[in-house]
């Protein structure tokens, strides 16, 4: 908050989201002010001369010509310590839970302002035994650590931009998230306390050490992106699609099941009974990888459609910060937006108040290089500091496209900068077929990596797989055109057994249950034997019908609904299972060939 009536201006100009203020000649670009009397929270956006334009996060009712504008001589900034998880922030970081504490309505009320980080709470900390008096320290240094939550251990570490002499560190003890647990002296011989927490502009990505080429999978139980269309840890994705064709759901299943350490979910503009279904369900669900609470490793941030517009761009910043703050602790951090189109909308509204030169669909020119700011701060890292550790940003955001359109500027811009892409089809939504990745015009830019990690882990088959039925479902697209046209009976034996397989593989692989206890998450071993299964009843399927055997015969045998039903049926862990469905493959074809005479 302000310290002095000289930091004070008025409010000359009242448009849409933002105010024009003039009176004062120090305004900075990016410095947080407060407007009115309520002290209404905004950003300086635009600078003209002793005129600034602030972008107010809160709603504009009430305000008047000639009220006043406050100036803070700070920008954006997250706060950064234990405490993070298993909480709910509105896009500027305010705790939603205790603004319902202190509420009188169930709305957020105008004006409220509450530290992200509970400044009562105390925490066990146990200090760094490598570090004495002394001790040249410097930023990412690990001072000690504290249990954040079951989960997770969080490190406290010297913030990045800070460098000095160790004069002392407490001893093991609990202190509150601003007591002094360490004292350095810099370079000036001036003297810094540092605490559990630090804070950090939201704007300017964190400094790390090195950046790593990517070398392992995210591995989200989700067979489709697994197995066709992986990303790969420290990676991009895009999840396009129009209203109603998954995208929440799929984002959804990939924070409860991808082996990320810390899960960031960020609701950018979307409606608020998509949140409204978050809280309500992910702290009832159990991590699968720790057994504990999901929350125990899970951040929300919610700004949906009925919030200030003007926060949703504070909410993607707020977010990527928090993300990179855990990165920096060494984790592998799992960060997804629902949707960047709500924030480029709001982008394009904001520049619209500005009187800025619209370009196509009157979406701002610097629309993409917002996105590429974004998606640059994913990525795999050496991060600064001792002791040696590495973490990852992971980014997968939903995209919005206007009738499904992926031609429009916020999917295009963004297929720049992302190497995965998870295109939703409309037409597998509407035929209830989930995920619906369409896997003809999808694609993963980390295939090569993923190939030589499967090789390194003993998963030498999952390339020849993948391509196998790559191959298959790419030639029954062409069979589809042309059964429309004659009918599948009238098409050769063995074009009709690679429709039967390809449906096989949509039903039985590709297809997946979302709130099926056993169906919901596959691990790779399960997803690898599936398509071993499936490819060998192709393989021995296609010697019978080389050997004159009829496609009716197969078509009727008991392994196509075995096939079909074994993502269900067959529980995750059991591999006995699996080999006895294989065993029976085996038998169904040698019966059949005796019974009829056909070499098998």
């Amino acid at each position: 908050m302000p310290h002095s009536a000289e930091e004070r201006a008025r409010i000359v100009t009242i448009k849409g989201s933002t105010v024009e203020v003039r009176g004062l000649l120090s305004y900075r670009m990016g410095e947080i002010t407060y407007v009115g009397e309520e002290k209404l929270m905004g950003e300086v956006i635009e600078i003209e001369r002793d005129f600034a334009t602030v972008q107010v996060y809160e709603p504009l009712e009430g305000l008047k010509i000639n009220d006043p504008v406050y100036l803070t001589g700070k920008s954006l900034s997250a706060e950064l310590g234990p405490g993070l998880l298993s909480n709910i922030f509105d896009g500027i970081q305010r705790p939603l839970e205790q603004i319902k504490k202190i509420s009188s309505s169930p709305f957020i009320q105008r004006g409220i302002h509450i530290n992200a980080l509970d400044r009562y709470k105390k925490w066990q900390f146990e200090p760094n035994k490598d570090l004495t008096k002394g001790h040249l320290v410097k930023g990412g240094d690990v001072l000690g650590s504290v249990q954040e939550t079951e989960t997770i251990r969080c490190n406290i570490i010297v913030p990045p931009n800070t460098t000095g002499e160790l004069l002392s560190i407490q001893e093991e003890g609990e202190f509150k998230i601003t007591d002094p647990i360490a004292e350095l002296k810099g370079s000036d011989k001036k003297k810094e306390e540092l605490t559990l927490m630090h804070e950090w502009p939201v704007r300017i990505a964190r400094p790390f050490l090195k950046k790593l080429p990517v070398h392992e999978p995210l591995v989200t139980g989700q067979r489709i992106i697994d197995m066709f269309f992986p990303i790969a840890k420290g990676g991009t994705a895009a999840i396009p699609g129009g209203f109603g064709t998954g995208k929440t759901i799929l984002q959804h299943q990939l924070s409860k099941w991808s082996d990320a350490d810390v899960v960031i979910y960020i609701g950018c503009g979307e409606r608020g009974n998509e949140m409204t279904d978050v809280l309500r369900e992910f702290p009832k669900l159990v991590d699968p990888h720790t057994q504990n609470p999901l929350m125990d490793r899970t951040l929300l941030i919610a700004n949906v459609s009925n919030m200030p517009v003007a926060a949703r761009e504070a909410s993607i910043y707020m977010g990527i910060t928090m993300a990179e703050f855990y990165r920096d602790q060494g984790f592998n951090v799992l960060l997804t937006a629902d949707s960047t189109s709500r924030w480029a909308e709001a982008l394009r509204e904001i520049a619209g108040q500005l009187e800025e030169m619209p370009v196509e669909e009157g979406y701002p020119a610097y629309l993409g290089a917002r996105l590429a700011n974004f998606y640059e701060r994913a990525g795999q890292v050496i991060t600064l500091g001792s002791p040696y550790r590495e973490g990852s940003i992971n980014i997968t955001a939903a995209v919005s496209p206007p009738g499904g359109d992926f031609s429009e500027p916020v999917t295009a811009n963004t297929k720049r900068f992302v190497k995965t892409f998870w295109g939703l089809d409309p037409n597998l939504a509407n035929r209830k077929h989930f995920p619906s990745i369409n896997w003809l015009n999808s694609y993963s830019g980390y295939i090569k990596v993923i190939e030589e990690w499967a090789l390194e882990s003993g998963l030498e088959d999952w390339g020849r797989y993948r391509q196998e039925m790559f191959t298959i479902l790419q030639k029954d697209d062409e069979l589809q055109h042309i059964a429309e046209l004659i009918g599948s009976k009238a098409l050769p034996a063995d074009e009709q057994l690679i429709i039967l397989v390809a449906e096989i593989i949509k039903e039985g692989f590709l297809q997946q249950n979302a709130f099926d206890k056993i169906d919901s998450f596959c691990p790779i071993e399960k997803q690898m034997k599936m398509m071993k299964l499936m490819l060998l009843f192709y393989n021995r399927a296609e010697v019978l019908i080389k050997n004159g055997c009829p496609i009716s015969l197969i078509i009727s045998l008991k392994t196509v609904k075995i096939l079909k039903r074994m993502k269900e049926d067959v529980p995750n862990d059991n591999i006995i299972r699996m080999n006895k469905i294989e065993d029976y493959i085996h038998t169904d074809m040698e019966e059949l060939g005796s019974k009829y005479g056909y070499k098998v």
